[in-house]
């Protein structure tokens, strides 16, 4: 079984923008591309879990979203490193309707729990809201460390230590 961090996307690993698809506006976090990359040197995967409900709402489509998880990439790879997955939820009750995988219900760190082979007592989340938290719970993992702001890297190292 594999061990995993999961991240939170907005706020955690990008400065939160609100409803963020557009690459111009994306700017990442103190220390988020060097933490990814010590995940992966470390032989941990490094897991993104995100509500996108811009989706839903009609603001952005997956297509815009997954173009810039693949910026994203694309700017890990000159440092060497990567995200293992990506996992989103395009719902909002409001819009679209209930759903098993909008935070803080688990579905997204299930499904990658799935998919990786992860074994969700040995990983942990960090996320940036109480939601994440408590979807980081309902799935059984580790541990869940609320960001707060700061340099990722430090926060990531001191936990993996």
């Amino acid at each position: 079984m594999n061990r995993a961090i999961f991240f939170d996307r907005d706020g955690v690993l990008n400065e939160e923008v609100g409803y963020l698809w557009e690459i111009e506006k994306f700017k990442w976090i103190d220390g988020a591309r060097d933490a990814i990359k010590f995940c992966n040197e470390r032989g941990l995967l490094a897991i993104v879990v995100t509500n996108q409900s811009g989706i839903a709402r009609g603001f952005y489509t997956s297509r815009e979203v997954d173009a810039l998880h693949n910026f994203m990439q694309e700017s890990l790879s000159e440092l060497g490193a990567h995200i293992d997955g990506f996992y989103y939820c395009p719902h909002h009750p409001d819009f679209s309707g209930d759903c098993d995988c909008r935070k803080p219900k688990p579905g997204l760190i299930l499904k990658a729990c799935e998919d990786f082979k992860i074994n969700p007592a040995q990983s942990i989340l960090i996320g940036d809201s109480a939601r994440d938290i408590e979807a980081a719970k309902a799935a059984g993992l580790r541990k869940a460390i609320l960001f707060k702001g700061g340099n990722l890297f430090d926060l990531v190292k001191a936990e993996l230590q």
